[in-house]
């Protein structure tokens, strides 16, 4: 880290049938990473794993387990922070769709399944149950990486404005979500939504998706992306695989604050959101 900005590298990875393989190609590109200047790595949603619900269950995995373990190992011989995506996580009889960070020492440091299950139907175009296999998660998920706390959230979780709200609240100043938006509302909200959540809360966001395979049962629209606390795009890929760098500046972000300080005109007498484990 030089002062107060550090480097994001978002690895958007081609995703495909074996585990294995998978791992193998998520270690080297965190590896490239590393020695391109980036202290935090993140990974694509399902990035062990294609993106189904026949897959979930075939790909389920326990925590600790194989994925991660190569994910701690990846953190410490690399010394970053890794956010590595999300995996099908199996406990309690159940499958979650989870999100892990280790930091440079390899330590599991949070844990997130993703809170909100992609349910739903566009005639025509896409219907897809995650509920049918998988089961949601119930708390916020925030860590401090020494200079900037990090919110998590997993693809769907974006949709839902007062997740990011907390976030802010809580004094994250980059909010990343792992997510697969599709080949239907991957063009139409993809960006927006990014742009909206980095705007409203004045936060950097970062979206990591894999790379898109035309030949995949889902496909996966790419375009992983980095937006300031301005709403501007920053950094972004297309829909090949590839790693996408950009550099998080925390003077910057004081100074969107500072120019319009929307966190302290808020009308708490009329209107706020909760995070309701504090209640």
């Amino acid at each position: 880290m030089a002062g107060r900005k550090f480097r994001l590298a978002l690895i958007q990875l081609a995703v495909g049938a074996s585990k294995t393989e998978n791992l193998q190609r998520a270690a080297t590109y965190i590896t490239q990473a590393a020695k391109n200047g980036a202290k935090i790595v993140a990974l694509p949603e399902c990035c062990n794993s294609p993106y189904g619900n026949k897959f979930f269950p075939e790909f389920a995995e326990s925590i600790p387990g194989e994925s991660t373990d190569l994910f701690a190992r990846s953190a410490k011989e690399n010394k970053v922070y890794l956010i590595a995506g999300s995996i099908p996580e199996r406990a309690d009889e159940k499958i979650y769709n989870t999100c892990t960070v280790f930091d440079p020492n390899g330590v599991m440091v949070a844990k997130h399944r993703k809170l909100h299950l992609f349910d739903i139907n566009i005639p025509g175009q896409i219907t897809f149950e995650e509920s049918k296999t998988l089961s949601s998660g119930n708390s916020l998920t925030v860590f401090d990486m020494e200079l900037c706390k990090v919110g998590l959230g997993i693809c769907y979780d974006l949709r839902f404005p007062e997740l990011a709200q907390i976030y802010a609240k809580e004094g994250c100043r980059l909010i990343v979500y792992p997510g697969a938006f599709n080949m239907t509302t991957g063009p139409l909200h993809w960006e927006l939504l990014q742009r909206a959540r980095a705007l409203d809360n004045q936060v950097y966001v970062a979206t990591v998706s894999p790379a898109r395979d035309e030949t995949a049962s889902y496909i996966a629209w790419g375009h992983s992306m980095v937006v300031d606390p301005w709403g501007k795009v920053i950094s972004e890929c297309d829909h090949k695989e590839d790693i996408l760098y950009a550099d998080v500046d925390l003077d910057y972000l004081e100074s969107v604050r500072e120019q319009i300080p929307v966190s302290k005109q808020k009308r708490s007498d009329l209107y706020k959101v909760v995070n309701c484990s504090d209640q």
